[in-house]
C-alpha cells in the first residue's frame, strides 16, 4: 500500500496549498513564479494534483496550460516527505493530466537546489543550466496605466540617466540629494533624512531641465507626468480648477514624478488680480496635499527664479532650488558626436566643442542643423557643376550659418 493518495486539487485545498508552499522551499531566493501565479492557475482550473497522507496534504504539483505547452509552476513537498519519491510521483501524475489537455511540451523553472530539482531529473526532464532568466517588474498596475494614459504620462525607458553625458556636477547633486533618499527610503529614514517631495530646477532656456526630470524618473523607475498650463487652463472653471483636478487624479497613482516646465506661467508674482491670486493659491494648496503622500516628487522648471511668487518658494514647500547650467565639455562633446554622426559630416569635433562653450543643448542642436543644411546645399551646388560626388570636409569647423547660431562664436 502506498504511503499517500493522489487526487485532483479542489478549491478547499487552497489554504493547505499556501501553507505547504511556505514550508517547502529549500532555496534561498524567491521562486520564478510567485504564489499569486500559482493561486491564479488553480483558480482558473488548470491541472493540479495533491498528495494526501493521514488526512492532510503533504505534496502538490500545479501546472498552467498555454496552448500545446505548459509550465509546471510549483512542486511543493512537506519537509518530512522529501526523499521518498513523492516529488517524482506528483510530476508524473500531473504530466498525465497535461498531456490529456493537449500539451506537448512541459517546462519548469527553478532556482538551483530548490525542492524537486532531483524529482524533475528522475522524471525525464532535461536541465538547461546555461539559461539566464531575465525578469522585470512593471512599476504600474492596470489602473495606474489607464490613468497615466489619460494624463498623457508614461514610464520613461530605463537607462536615460546614464545617457545624460557630462554635466558631472549637476548629476552628482541630483543623484545624492534627490535620487538616493527616494530610492533608499529605509536607510534615509534611519539617518533622519526625509525623502524629497518638491524641487525647482532653474537655468537658461534649452539647458536640459526637462531631460533631467525625465532621467530622474527613469533612474527611479517611476511614472512621469508632465502638466501643461495651457491644457489645465482649458478645464471647466479655468486654470485654477484645472490644477485642482490634475493633482486630484495624480493622487491616485502610487508613485509618480510630476513635471511642470516654465512654472512661472502659473506661479508668477501675484499682482493683485483675482485670476492670478486664485491660480497661485490653488497651486500652493495642491502642493501641500502633494507633499503629504509618499512615493512622489514634483519637479518644476523655470528660466528665472525671480519671476516666481515668494510664497511659492517658501521653506517647506520646495526642498531644493537647483541650478542647471550650460553643458560642460564632456556633454558638448557627446552632443556634437551625436549630431555629426546623424549628419554624416566629417568635421573636427574638438573644434566645435571648444567653440560652443556656454551654449545650451538647444543652441548646439540648432547650429548642427544649420551646418548640415548648408553642407547639403553646397553638395547639391557642386554636384550640379559636375563635381559629383563633392570632396568631403575633413577639418573645417563649419561655414557661417547666420546670426542665430554662430555670431556668438
Amino acid at each position: 500500500m502506498t504511503e499517500w493518495q493522489l487526487r485532483d486539487f479542489v478549491p478547499s485545498d487552497l489554504e493547505d496549498l499556501v501553507r505547504l508552499d511556505d514550508a517547502s522551499s529549500t532555496a534561498h531566493q524567491s521562486p520564478v513564479f510567485a504564489l499569486s501565479d500559482v493561486v491564479s492557475a488553480v483558480s482558473a482550473r488548470n491541472p493540479a494534483v495533491v498528495a494526501v497522507a493521514s488526512g492532510r496534504i503533504v505534496g502538490a504539483a500545479v501546472g498552467r496550460v498555454e496552448g500545446d505547452q505548459a509550465w509546471l509552476l510549483r512542486l511543493a513537498l512537506d519537509p518530512a516527505w522529501r526523499g521518498r519519491g513523492l516529488g517524482s510521483t506528483l510530476i508524473s501524475e500531473l504530466e498525465h493530466r497535461l498531456v490529456a489537455a493537449g500539451v506537448r511540451r512541459i517546462r519548469a523553472l527553478l532556482p538551483a537546489d530548490e525542492t524537486g530539482t532531483q524529482a524533475f531529473a528522475n522524471s525525464g526532464f532535461t536541465a538547461r543550466p546555461a539559461m539566464t532568466l531575465f525578469e522585470k517588474s512593471e512599476s504600474v498596475d492596470p489602473h495606474a496605466a489607464t490613468l497615466l494614459r489619460e494624463l498623457g504620462g508614461s514610464v520613461p525607458a530605463a537607462g536615460l540617466w546614464q545617457k545624460v553625458a557630462g554635466m558631472v556636477e549637476e548629476k552628482r547633486l541630483i543623484e545624492r540629494r534627490i535620487v538616493l533618499p527616494l530610492s533608499h527610503p529605509a536607510e534615509a529614514h534611519a539617518h533622519g533624512v526625509e525623502p524629497l517631495r518638491a524641487v525647482v530646477l532653474f537655468g537658461p532656456p534649452g539647458t536640459g531641465k526637462t531631460t533631467f526630470a525625465r532621467a530622474v524618473a527613469s533612474r527611479l523607475a517611476w511614472p512621469f507626468v508632465e502638466l501643461f498650463p495651457s491644457r489645465m487652463a482649458a478645464a471647466e472653471g479655468g486654470l485654477a480648477a484645472g490644477i485642482s483636478v490634475a493633482f486630484q487624479r495624480i493622487s491616485e497613482l502610487g508613485r509618480v514624478l510630476v513635471f511642470i516646465d516654465e512654472v512661472e506661467e502659473i506661479a508668477a508674482h501675484r499682482d493683485g488680480g483675482l485670476a492670478s491670486v486664485a491660480v497661485v493659491n490653488e497651486l500652493l494648496k495642491a502642493l501641500v496635499t502633494f507633499r503629504e503622500q509618499d512615493g512622489r516628487l514634483l519637479v518644476c522648471a523655470t528660466n528665472s527664479v525671480r519671476l516666481l511668487d515668494p510664497a511659492f518658494l517658501r521653506h517647506g514647500r520646495f526642498d531644493y532650488v537647483l541650478p542647471i547650467g550650460p553643458p560642460d565639455e564632456a556633454a558638448r562633446s557627446a552632443m556634437w558626436e551625436r549630431h555629426l554622426e546623424a549628419s554624416g559630416e566629417e568635421v573636427a569635433a574638438a573644434v566645435l566643442v571648444d567653440a560652443s562653450a556656454n551654449l545650451t543643448p538647444a543652441d548646439i542642436a540648432h547650429a548642427a542643423r544649420t551646418v548640415s543644411q548648408q553642407m547639403f546645399e553646397r553638395s547639391i551646388d557642386e554636384g550640379e557643376r559636375g563635381t559629383w560626388p563633392p570632396p568631403r570636409t575633413t577639418s573645417t569647423p563649419f561655414p557661417p550659418c547666420g546670426p542665430h547660431c554662430l555670431e556668438r562664436w
